[in-house]
């Protein structure tokens, strides 16, 4: 499979500045090349050492070709040229000369997290995974026309649903057998990926998990220290709100970056919970990552006897490693490193309706929750419920399909009618989207 690249800009100095009609860009702050340097360490690290975790092996070639390819305008340039040194649970990336580098550090079963810039210290020890005993699916021919299938396969791989989009796997799971499963060239079925903001519904399960358990209430206010002083209005927001992203919170970009908390070192206790109201809880959507890292954070508190690794192995996800800031907060709004093979583990979990050998994970109740649209909603091809997105408004697709969506073209689409779960991941460069709708469309059309 041909890896696509995006050239970087060359900035030439020009002994003529003094005529320009414009002056010359100023070079990278301090703070862009501390983020960037955070950007690629911690990306090498969780790719490269999740990898090996799960039974596979990552490049630095392949990394630098994939996860660090048309990432956000402002890093790319300087994410190409930082030198990255990488040891035995740690990864550093330099970026200034008086400054030590930024550094990533593994931790097993949690993957890697970013240390604040400074720092070249150990994160603390944490959860320990358990015996792997990974289920192996079954293989089987698709209901339907096999000859579809693999032509909306092959075309997902080489841009039939957007030009110039990275794929980097297809799986196709249908009555809980495999009916079409392909990789990129580097990639493979024990190769977690990054799944950015498919942890979000991820992070919905968790949260479900912990209802079933009679540890948590969606419909009260969610448990944030930091809001509990009179008077503060923020106490009032629910932990439904914030799984559906509408807590009213303001935020500074479109979708939230937190950028300080992914890449900066910068603790989600710390940041996340300080934006302050701006809309009534309830009445305004906001797509938002601290939204999600509020509600993990509300349930904290479980994780001692419950992490969400108790939750993964429950469902068979032994490749999958939720990641932590420095301090030990999960940051599941969009660090979570996943198979393919997982992610489809988890997409039958709610084809099952929340029921896993016989036994009940999630409410009863809780994927129709999920699924269901409450109060403000986005613009755009697809609603929203909480942490899942809906096929509400796609002609061609059941109504009660949902899915998982996640930068650079992560996606998880379930489909109960169906009994279908298609996974389709990929390190698609900024601008360079892959269409799923159309492919969702045109992968239901070929099976019975």
């Amino acid at each position: 499979m041909r890896t696509l690249f995006l050239a970087a800009a060359l900035i030439v100095a020009n002994p003529f500045a003094a005529f320009a009609q414009s002056p010359a860009p100023a070079a990278p702050s301090a703070s862009v090349r501390a983020m960037a340097a955070g950007y690629k360490a911690l990306t090498v690290c969780s790719a490269m050492k999740n990898a090996e975790a799960a039974g596979a092996t990552r490049t630095l070639e392949s990394i630098e070709a994939n996860e660090l390819t048309g990432i956000y305008p402002e890093l790319d340039p300087l994410v190409r040229e930082m030198p990255v040194e990488i040891g035995e649970r740690s990864v550093s990336a330099a970026w200034d000369d008086a400054m030590p580098p930024r550094t990533a550090v593994y931790s097993p079963g949690r993957g890697c997290a970013i240390q604040p810039v400074g720092w070249v210290g150990q994160s603390p020890e944490m959860f320990r995974p358990g015996l792997r005993v990974n289920e192996a699916f079954e293989t089987a021919e698709p209901r339907g026309n096999a000859a579809l299938l693999n032509e909306a396969v092959e075309q997902a791989f080489e841009g039939g649903y957007g030009e110039g989009a990275n794929t980097t796997a297809v799986l196709v799971l249908q009555n809980d057998r495999i009916v079409a499963e392909e990789y990129a060239l580097g990639f493979s079925a024990d190769t977690p990926q990054r799944t950015w903001s498919v942890a979000k519904s991820l992070a919905g399960t968790v949260i479900g998990a912990a209802v079933q358990r009679g540890e948590a209430d969606v419909n009260r206010p969610a448990a944030i220290p930091d809001w509990g002083r009179e008077g503060d209005p923020r106490a009032a927001i629910t932990l439904d709100q914030l799984m559906r992203m509408a807590s009213g919170l303001t935020s500074d970009t479109a979708g939230n970056r937190t950028d300080a908390l992914y890449f900066g070192g910068v603790g989600v206790d710390e940041q996340a919970p300080t934006w302050p109201l701006i809309a009534a809880p309830g009445t305004r959507f906001r797509y938002a990552n601290n939204d999600i890292l509020l509600a993990v954070l509300s349930i904290a508190p479980t994780f001692g006897a419950h992490p969400p690794a108790e939750l993964f192995r429950r469902l068979g996800m032994y490749d999958t490693f939720a990641e932590t800031d420095w301090r030990g907060n999960y940051m599941l709004s969009s660090q979570v490193w996943s198979t393919a093979r997982d992610l489809a583990r988890f997409g039958r979990l709610y084809l099952n309706d929340g029921m896993v050998d016989g036994q009940r994970v999630l409410p009863e109740g809780w994927r129709e929750h999920v699924s269901t649209p409450s109060g403000p909603q986005p613009n755009g091809e697809q609603g929203y419920g909480a942490t899942f997105w809906l096929f509400n408004k796609s002609e061609g697709i059941p109504a009660d399909a949902i899915s998982a969506n996640g930068n650079r073209g992560q996606y998880v689409i379930i489909v109960p009618s169906r009994n279908v779960v298609i996974v389709r991941r990929g390190e698609d460069p900024a601008g360079k989207p892959f269409n799923f709708i159309p492919f969702t469309r045109d992968v239901l059309a070929a099976l019975d």
